[in-house]
């Protein structure tokens, strides 16, 4: 596997444009974020929720068959 190391920055935004030519063409590609933790303001949960949210591999969860529990389901948590 190649690594590859880059330095870039965010748009106003927050949006991450990556300006790094590739030999490669229409091929997938892994990308990992590293953020240095002086520069956390977020809240990870959040992310999280929003990424999952959006996510089209999640749709099924929107498919009335899956709601298969109620409120009435379960004891109350009182921990």
């Amino acid at each position: 596997m190649k690594a590859i190391e880059i330095s870039s920055k965010t748009d106003r935004n927050g949006h991450l444009k990556i300006d790094y030519p590739l030999e490669l063409s229409e091929s997938r590609v892994r990308v990992i974020i590293l953020l240095e933790e002086k520069d956390r303001d977020f809240d990870d949960e959040k992310i999280w929720m929003k990424a999952v949210s959006n996510n089209p591999d999640f749709d099924f969860l929107k498919d009335k068959e899956e709601d298969i529990y109620s409120v009435e389901d379960g004891e109350p948590f009182n921990g």
